[in-house]
């Protein structure tokens, strides 16, 4: 009887581990169905911005156009030609934002906006995929190229981000270019602060209140940044972004821009992500981040993710903007809801595409 009761025993022990033990050929399926495996698409890419907002057709000329995309060919092509000749994607990020900056076209660097001072106040990050080492520099007046200070302070300091007249001493033991606070300055960012100054007088007048709160000038004093995310050969992800923040920004304002995670985001494991648009709530919404970690964590491809953030979650928040992304597959991904944002991207085939309008 004992023998029986042994061998009864022993059956029920097998047949229960049997049931608790799962099968791996089961559990390889379910991952493959919950995460399909994907195809790299370019073996190295990049793409940049320029701002996004209300950027409309009929108040561009021909002649503006031709001239926006003019740089921001000149600028990609850099950043390409580095990456085509086994280079790496922080440097490509780094030169093609250096191009940017250096245009009084955009909102960085030359011709960053006015604060409320009438002063230029200038920020940037930039972030290495390979390791999620970054660096990030605010409120600078002085440092020519502040991407240039982002990636010092990335690589030969502890820190990832420095401010003010710190960074600025920092800048010099580093070597950059100083430059005097009047080179920032230009006519037509003098002009579009004085507008905005004027109208938000307007608004506190209430006179003809509703149409200055949605006047394209006061829409777009929160606009502007220029961007650049690069894939080289060896599989490196890389974000940089950098600005000269909103028009007549006041208090020592800071927006996303050199916030990691909410304006600018890489990780070999997904994707790298540079963001242009209202930077607070780019801020709120953590956008560059949650953009890869819906790739990460939920399976997401780049373009889905992009579309759950910029689509909806911003909006939503009542933000707006757009940004630029590449994953780690080499797919590209500019996506933005505003009525335009400057952009091009070139692929490991040379095929340049640009375009500044939604439509």
């Amino acid at each position: 009887m004992k023998k029986l009761l042994s061998l009864f025993i022993i059956i029920l022990i097998a047949f229960s581990c049997g049931e608790l033990v799962p099968n791996p050929d089961d559990n390889a399926e379910n991952i493959t169905r919950e995460h399909p495996k994907q195809k790299k698409v370019n073996d190295f890419a990049i793409v940049i911005h320029g701002g996004a907002g209300t950027i409309l057709k009929k108040n561009m000329t021909d002649e503006k156009e031709a001239e926006y995309k003019a740089k921001l060919e000149e600028a990609i092509t850099v950043g390409y030609t580095i990456l085509k000749n086994g280079g790496t994607s922080l440097d490509a990020v780094e030169k093609t934002i250096n191009v940017l900056e250096d245009s009084p076209l955009f909102n960085a660097g030359k011709g960053a906006v006015f604060t409320n001072a009438e002063t230029n106040e200038l920020d940037a990050s930039i972030m290495d995929g390979s390791n999620l080492n970054a660096g990030a520099s605010a409120g600078t007046k002085t440092v020519k190229n502040p991407i240039n200070l982002a990636r010092k302070i990335m690589e030969n300091s502890p820190h990832v981000m420095m401010a003010g007249n710190g960074a600025e001493t920092f800048a010099i033991e580093q070597g950059l270019e100083i430059v005097s606070p009047e080179y920032f300055s230009t006519e037509k960012r003098m002009q579009s602060l004085k507008r905005v100054k004027a109208k938000e007088m307007q608004k506190e007048k209430e006179i003809d209140s509703e149409s200055a709160f949605y006047d394209a000038d006061i829409k777009d004093s929160k606009f502007g940044t220029v961007g650049c995310v690069a894939l080289d050969k060896n599989g490196n992800l890389v974000a940089g972004t950098s600005t000269g923040g909103m028009t007549n920004k006041r208090y020592g304002r800071v927006g996303d821009v050199p916030i990691i995670g909410a304006g600018n985001y890489a990780n070999n494991a997904t994707c790298a992500v540079s963001g242009t648009g209202w930077g607070e709530y780019f801020i709120r919404a953590t956008v560059a981040h949650d953009i890869s970690a819906l790739i990460e964590y939920k399976g997401l491809s780049l373009e889905a993710a992009a579309n759950e953030v910029i689509q909806k979650k911003v909006p939503n928040l009542g933000g707006n903007g757009g940004i630029i992304a590449i994953d780690k597959y080499g797919n590209i991904e500019m996506n933005f809801n505003t009525a335009g944002m400057y952009r091009a991207s070139m692929n490991d085939k040379g095929e340049l595409v640009i375009g500044i309008y939604s439509k």
